[in-house]
């Protein structure tokens, strides 16, 4: 049975991965936007190496993804969200409800359920962001 931090380092390493092959770039390119060696990286890819805060942060910002979203999938920050609002449905279920229901799935990967994970925080940000600016 794997350890759940060597799991959440393996799931991070696939994120990392996904997001860069998302993002159009080789290893080497990446190596060059974080000023990290490309062998490095590759450890970090394949959960074999434990980033630091250091490393997550010049990570995310070559890969033009927030700080917060690296450290949550490194298992060191929960995006605790804010309690519901006046007027929010309450048959919407929370972001924890459907983090839970994501990783329940017995279909999908650690790698992949990591991913699905932070691509919908990223999506509740992005649409919280436009919320608060649109002024209507």
């Amino acid at each position: 049975m794997t350890d759940p931090w060597t799991a959440q380092m393996e799931a991070l390493g696939a994120y990392i991965r996904s997001q860069r092959e998302l993002a159009h770039l080789s290893l080497r390119q990446m190596a060059e936007l974080t000023r990290l060696s490309h062998p490095y990286l590759s450890q970090v890819e394949r959960g074999v190496h434990q980033p630091s805060v250091r490393v997550l942060k010049a990570i995310s910002e070559a890969l033009n993804l927030s700080a917060e979203t690296l450290l949550a999938q490194a298992g060191l920050f929960s995006g605790e969200e804010p309690a519901a609002a006046d007027g929010d449905d309450p048959e919407t279920p929370t972001a924890q409800q459907v983090a839970d229901v994501i990783k329940a799935d017995p279909r999908l990967t650690e790698a992949q359920k990591a991913a699905l994970i932070a691509v919908y925080a990223s999506m509740l940000r992005d649409d919280e962001g436009a919320a608060g600016t649109d002024g209507q």
